[in-house]
């Protein structure tokens, strides 16, 4: 019987590499990799020559037996294009069923864009969401900001440098205006850490376009330092901008704060008003 080692790989500097993980892929039968191209790379890099099969988000579900046989005979390893798999990257499901299987998962860590963007932004000291590659549609994306702006907590999300200034838009309707910070290219040549309100982060990004990859990080709420009137109009902004409709802002904002129903309703239709 073998394991399944859920290899960390770089999200960047290939000097992130970690001995254990160089020798876990140097020690097992089969590698399991989202774009074999790019593992080759990295595994030529490292003078590592391995078995290799594609594993990627579109064909997990087929290959779940596949590599659950492999797993039942031997040593593999799974890996993605950078950083952590599983986390926005293909490997929950083969994770899942191999666990389900009884067969032995072995987790390899290392390098993760979400704790290198977490511990560079100087915004996070306890709980935040990961939000992982928001939706490329506004009205998607504006839903899933809004429901995760409603817990007050630090937001974590991937985005394309095409779509960073509308989403940083989308982030300040939401918010407000927080403290965030645009990471990008992390750990490679062109690497810039750009801290800001999230008005400034727009302003910025608008005029001159980001390139390569990109980590936003926005704060939390700041709502002790606001009086209760403007810490009940956040919390109906946000659950406006979930989706919900102003009556069914107002009742969930109502069960929140304590507030009449009523008053957060005429803050709900004044709010969304504004919005028009």
């Amino acid at each position: 019987m073998g394991t399944l080692y859920v290899v960390a790989t770089p999200i960047g500097n290939l000097s992130d590499m970690s001995e254990r993980a160089i020798a876990t892929l140097r020690a097992v039968d089969l590698i399991a990799a989202e774009d074999t191209r790019r593992t080759r790379q990295l595994l030529n890099h490292f003078g590592i020559q391995k078995p290799m099969t594609s594993y990627h988000v579109f064909n997990e579900r087929a290959k779940r037996d596949e590599l659950l046989d492999a797993i039942r005979k031997s040593d593999v390893a799974i890996v993605t294009d950078a950083g952590t798999p599983g986390i926005a990257d293909p490997a929950r499901d083969i994770v899942r069923a191999a666990l389900g299987a009884g067969l032995t998962v072995s987790p390899i860590p290392g390098a993760s864009a979400l704790s290198t963007a977490a511990s560079a932004s100087g915004l996070i000291d306890g709980p935040f969401i990961m939000l992982g590659f928001l939706p490329r549609s506004g009205a998607e994306r504006r839903v899933a900001i809004g429901k995760a702006a409603a817990s007050g907590m630090p937001l974590i999300c991937f985005e394309s440098p095409n779509r960073l200034v509308d989403t940083l838009e989308d982030l300040q309707t939401a918010l407000g205006d927080r403290d965030a910070s645009v990471m990008r290219e992390l750990t490679k040549i062109h690497e810039e850490v750009i801290g800001g309100k999230l008005s400034q982060l727009h302003a910025r990004f608008a005029a001159n376009p980001a390139r390569g990859e990109i980590v936003i990080v926005v704060a939390g709420s700041t709502s002790e330092d606001e009086t209760e009137e403007v810490e009940a109009e956040e919390i109906v902004r946000r659950l406006l901008s979930s989706g919900m409709k102003a009556s069914e802002a107002a009742r969930e904002a109502a069960t929140m704060t304590g507030l009449p129903r009523s008053d957060l309703y005429a803050i709900a239709q004044r709010l969304k008003t504004a919005w028009q």
